[in-house]
């Protein structure tokens, strides 16, 4: 460096600029020292800060999103410190999962670290939500108060501003870094940028695959691979269902530490474990703990006692030497939070339910469901079919038919559904010819028109047709087509389970119809059929009631599949021709499929796409009102109204208004049903 030069660039004899200098610069040259301060902050070491540390020292927690607002407390929730504080830049592990039960203080720890990284260790940041629009909830009722309540990072994140790109609801630039929220379900999102740091929050409810490539997780994981050994990875979530739960599998290849805590009795060390959890029978208000050294009962205002001097250890070895994972149920919540009482009462109510038994060993134990998937044996279907009183017996208030392809004949059933998702399988039609004949397409137009008689005189088409699209696709759409999508459904199924969202659509897909691109594409709507099939045999499994029970009005069990006496065995074969098998990928990854175990199974498939077409009608989101709605109109006499405050009953995003149901009542069935099941 020349002499010139030099007067220019005063440096030390350490090669860095010293304050002094750095001062006398800031004179010289307006703005510049702002620069090369931040220059030497980020040559700096990071700070021997933990996260935990750093939470207590500067966290406020906002009364908008939190039920204990104030000064946050890592002493509230001991068992998060550790997890908290190998997120810090210290600590070697590169990859921390926790598979936890519900509302534990997972997603503040997560949130803990946001504001760390922001204030001492500067960096880019992405943060993943299931969805987009989850995402900006979580800026809004999170990171918005995490940021406002806090001195410290409120002078480094300027506010959200219109015209300010890097500041915005999904982008809080701060010195020497950037936070991206985006969400599981955006590919753009998750390839937006290199990372040091990712926080992955509820990974089991991300979608199988972000826009059609690929894995959420592996996406983001891989926005860090430039920041080798420097770089963390957080994962959290409630886990799902087993085989196919994303947190399951991390934590289980990581050390899978547990927080044991000491027995206030004799003093051993143990981890919470729902089996000691006991209650006299019917009375889960006398639920205490017990000691599995002496069998002493702990009482749970032991409970604050035994967290402080909790301490997680490993289990397990890790495949990963770089991973470390943690699981907690809800045993451990704090005093305050769920009793080991509530934890009692939830779990006796979830009894006799499979839906809420699922819920209950996810939320309340952090522990993955087992699905089953046994179907009953056909020869039992067969002894339970009903002689129905009508074509559509009195429960049935809508009509949807799915529609099988095979190359020889066309495939149909038509289901009636009502309230819980109670279905009737109204009827069962086989039109010869294949795709190739003109002919079979014509009667299943000719189907569209057709209707069927209700047990209270009403008269009733099929509102939704879903037809699967998987073969001879181009007939199908060509189909579709010249009937409208107001009463036909292209589908396609896709592999995997995705209980929040199993139909997404409609999109528009490359296709050729007479010889001809379609210009934008063919309508299709994309299913997981393995969700609707777990749930087809998780319904068939349900018991009818006694006649000494029908006899005193009660009625089947919700989702209860009613069979009519005239179907055949053959067809009930088909309907059970599956079963869910767990496999192992190449990495060693155990995941759920359905696999046949007879050739034939169209009865099963036709049921899945009109299970499907309901729930695109919206009958898994009705209210209250929508069902009575139905009930009126085919002359059902509804069940007594519980008195409920006017907020409670939000209109259905696709209910009529009422000046429309009023016209329409007039015209009947067919005029009702073109109008709100678009």
């Amino acid at each position: 460096m020349s002499e010139s030069s030099s007067q220019h660039w005063p440096i030390s004899k350490s090669g860095l600029v010293s304050e002094d200098q750095s001062e006398n610069f800031d004179l010289a040259f307006d703005g510049a020292g702002d620069i090369l301060r931040a220059w030497r902050r980020g040559l700096e070491p990071d700070p021997d800060l933990t996260v935990s540390d750093w939470a207590d020292k500067h966290r406020w927690l906002s009364s908008r999103g939190a039920a204990e607002p104030g000064r946050y407390r890592t002493a509230r929730t001991p068992y998060l410190r550790e997890i908290m504080d190998a997120l810090s830049p210290k600590h070697p592990a590169q990859k921390i999962s926790f598979m936890k039960a519900a509302q534990v203080g997972a997603t503040e720890a997560g949130n803990n670290w946001i504001g760390f990284v922001i204030h001492h260790a500067p960096g880019p940041m992405l943060a993943v939500l299931p969805t987009v629009e989850m995402a900006k909830r979580a800026s809004r009722g999170r990171i918005d108060p995490l940021i406002a309540e806090s001195a410290a990072l409120k002078e480094r994140v300027n506010p959200a501003r219109s015209r300010d790109a890097g500041n915005s609801m999904l982008s809080k630039e701060f010195p020497g870094g950037i936070l991206v929220l985006t969400g599981a379900n955006s590919a753009t999102g998750l390839r937006s940028m290199p990372a040091r740091y990712v926080f992955l929050d509820e990974v089991d409810a991300y979608p199988a695959s972000a826009d059609e490539e690929g894995d959420p997780v592996t996406l983001a994981e891989a926005r860090t691979t430039t920041f080798a050994h420097r770089r963390k990875l957080f994962l959290v979530s409630t886990p799902t269902i087993k085989g196919l739960s994303r947190i399951e599998r991390e934590f289980e290849a990581s050390d899978q530490r547990r927080y044991f805590v000491p027995c206030p009795h004799c003093g051993v060390m143990q981890w919470l474990q729902f089996g000691r959890l006991r209650w006299d029978k019917g009375q889960p208000e006398t639920a205490v703990y017990h000691c599995e050294g002496c069998e002493t009962p702990i009482a749970e205002h032991h409970k604050t006692q035994m967290l402080e001097r909790g301490e997680w250890r490993a289990t397990a070895i890790a495949t990963d030497p770089h991973a470390i994972g943690f699981h907690l149920s809800a045993l451990y919540s704090p005093i305050g939070w769920k009793s080991w009482a509530q934890f009692a009462r939830d779990w006796v109510a979830a009894q006799g339910s499979d839906e809420m038994m699922r819920a209950a060993r996810n939320t309340l134990l952090g522990e993955t469901w087992v699905e089953s998937g046994d179907a009953p044996e056909w020869q039992r279907l067969a002894d339970r079919r009903e002689n129905f009183e009508a074509q559509i017996p009195e429960g049935g208030l809508f009509l949807t038919a799915g529609v099988d392809i095979q190359k020889d004949r066309i495939e149909v059933d038509v289901w009636a559904w009502g309230r819980g998702l109670s279905s009737w399988l109204v009827d069962h039609i086989v039109i010869q010819g294949g795709p190739d004949s003109e002919a079979a397409w014509d009667q299943l137009t000719e189907l569209l028109g057709r209707t069927w008689t209700h047990a209270c005189g009403a008269v009733m088409p099929v509102a939704k047709l879903a037809i699967d699209t998987g073969y001879e696709s181009a007939a199908v759409h060509a189909w579709a087509r010249r009937q409208g999508y107001e009463q036909v459904i292209p589908i396609k199924g896709m592999e995997g389970f995705n209980r929040a969202t199993p139909v997404t659509g409609p999109t528009y897909v490359d296709a050729t119809v007479g010889g001809r691109r379609l210009k934008r594409g063919a309508r299709l709507w994309t299913i997981a059929t393995a969700t609707f099939k777990a749930e087809t045999y998780r319904f068939l499994r349900l018991e009818r009631i006694s006649d000494e029970e029908r006899a005193n009005c009660a009625c089947d069990p919700t989702g209860f599949v009613h069979l009519p006496d005239w179907i055949d065995s053959e067809w009930l074969k088909q309907l059970v021709a599956e079963q869910l098998v767990t496999v192992k990928n190449r990495r060693g990854y155990a995941r759920q499929e359905w696999q046949k175990i007879r050739a034939r199974n169209e009865a099963l498939d036709t049921r899945v796409y009109a299970r499907a077409a309901a729930w695109i009608l919206g009958a898994d989101r009705w209210d209250e009102r929508m069902w009575r709605q139905l009930e009126t109109q085919v002359g059902v006499e509804a069940p007594p109204e519980e008195p409920l405050a006017r907020s409670e009953h939000p209109p259905a995003p696709s209910e009529p208004q009422a000046g429309q149901v009023t016209r329409q009542r007039r015209r009947g069935w067919r005029s009702y049903r073109s109008s709100y099941m678009d």
